[in-house]
């Protein structure tokens, strides 16, 4: 018997795995993976994860979204490593740019975030800008920093030169992306920045995936 929409949006709200779907629905594998593309196709799912981490699905009956894209949702339309959201965060009355995603991201201290957002920096096209919005939260070091490293395994744009000596040049920063971790493969960019890199080479191999 054909369940209606109505039923599975009941039945699989909240994130799923396929092998969670197929469970909740009765049915086999393939068919649950044919189930999800339907839903997605007519609005009512989001896609997560991949690669190490396991694929979710986020269904959930279609509400008009306000504002613009959040975070986390940045993140996700730039860079290949994919984050599930926590939450529904929606930006009013102006359009987050990639340079504050990029520091938004940093403030935020969540390990999988700041490497997701390394992406980010290959679609910076105002670096004035990325310094200013760097300078307001104090974390210029840190930005210059995590550049140097994006560069390690993504194709970036050149940050011009005046840029960079002045996010060298900023004082009284803290050194730490994110308490307590440094790196083990990045300690030359870490001694020219005066910041602990919490990422190893291993953990930027997830752009690779």
């Amino acid at each position: 018997m054909k369940q209606s929409i109505e039923y599975e949006l009941k039945e699989l709200e909240g994130l799923n795995t396929i092998d969670l779907v197929a469970k909740k629905l009765n049915i086999k594998k393939s068919t649950a993976i044919k189930k999800i593309w339907e839903l997605r196709k007519l609005g009512y799912v989001e896609t997560s994860g991949g690669g190490k981490k396991p694929r979710l699905y986020r269904v959930g009956r279609k509400i008009p979204k306000v504002g613009n894209p959040g975070l986390y949702e940045v993140v996700n339309q730039n860079s290949p490593i994919k984050l599930v959201k926590p939450y529904e965060h929606r930006i009013i009355d102006k359009k987050l740019t990639i340079e504050e995603a990029i520091i938004r991201a940093i403030k935020s201290e969540e390990f999988r975030l700041i490497l997701a957002s390394l992406a980010l920096f290959k679609k910076v096209e105002n670096w004035p800008r990325l310094y200013r919005f760097a300078k307001a939260e104090n974390v210029r070091r840190k930005v210059g920093a995590l550049y140097d490293v994006a560069r390690r395994i993504v194709k970036t744009r050149r940050m011009d030169k005046k840029t960079r000596r002045l996010l060298l040049n900023a004082k009284n920063e803290k050194r730490y992306i994110i308490r307590g971790l440094k790196s083990k493969n990045f300690q030359s960019i870490e001694k020219s920045w005066n910041v602990c890199i919490p990422f190893n080479m291993a953990d930027l191999m997830r752009y690779k995936e």
